[in-house]
């Protein structure tokens, strides 16, 4: 996701996606009755995590995962390219995203990471839901992105990126927000979930701390509408650049995209318990 200038593949600035589905349900579905027991989980370095009472730290935890952009917004830019109100000015509603130069999306990786993730965080007894409900929709806009977590009262959100800086850039980092208003009571929750997406993905991935954007893998912004509009605590990820070759070929590898979903839900497992 180039927001900020955040690729050559990108369009536009915005960066929101989704409304609709937990795997294929509407997004803003009451979520199910919460689960009971919970089954074993492990941290990045592989020892279990556990509740105090033995089960997952989150089992039925309300979890919103927001995989970047969509699939059809390259052929619509009358709707994506409307402006929207993201709490301190007007952005597009969303963007196309980035790619690597071999032509992987980046709305197909993070629709596949996203899948991952929350297929590991349902067997852990999780309450998810995805802001899309496929690869080839349109939008939502980032208000509707956002929305989706507040109206559920998430415990948790996470929308997933890939950047598309300068080649010369690599690794990862993890983007927070700053108070612009109405998220202000969400900006310190959301550093503390930060930091644990941040060391469970490094731990876990082995992809190092950005070269080019934040410092030790922490970035804080107040220009993206998906963290400025939320009301639940909130990071983004930028998982790689996929316009740097190494990072493109770990991007565009299926078992290194089944790291990236175990070590995100080894994040959320360290901030929930």
């Amino acid at each position: 996701m180039r927001i900020h200038g955040c690729g050559p593949a990108a369009a536009g600035a915005g960066l929101c996606l989704a409304m609709l589905a937990a795997c294929g349900g509407p997004a803003d579905r009451e979520p199910p009755p919460r689960a009971t027991g919970g089954a074993p989980t492990t941290t990045t370095d592989g020892a279990p995590t556990t509740t105090a009472t033995g089960g997952s730290a989150v089992n039925g935890k309300v979890i919103v995962i927001d995989p970047g952009h969509n699939g059809g917004n390259a052929d619509h830019p009358e709707e994506i390219n409307k402006k929207v109100f993201v709490g301190n000015g007007y952005k597009p509603c969303n963007t196309v995203g980035t790619n690597t130069r071999d032509g992987y999306s980046e709305h197909a990786f993070t629709w596949d990471v996203a899948d991952r993730l929350v297929r590991v965080l349902r067997e852990r007894g999780a309450m998810v839901t995805l802001t899309r409900k496929d690869d080839t929709g349109v939008g939502p806009c980032v208000t509707e992105r956002a929305a989706i977590g507040n109206r559920l009262r998430a415990d948790a959100a996470l929308s997933i990126h890939a950047d598309g800086a300068e080649p010369s850039g690599h690794g990862f980092h993890v983007i927070e927000p700053v108070a612009v208003g109405k998220n202000a009571s969400i900006v310190e929750p959301s550093r503390k979930l930060g930091t644990a997406v941040r060391d469970a993905y490094r731990s876990g991935t082995g992809i190092p701390y950005s070269t080019y954007r934040g410092r030790d893998g922490l970035d804080r912004r107040g220009d993206l509408g998906g963290l400025n509009m939320s009301t639940v605590p909130v990071v983004f990820i930028e998982c790689g650049n996929m316009q740097n070759p190494g990072d493109a070929a770990k991007l565009s590898s299926a078992p290194v995209r089944q790291r990236m979903a175990e070590a995100l839900a080894a994040g959320f497992e360290s901030y929930l318990r």
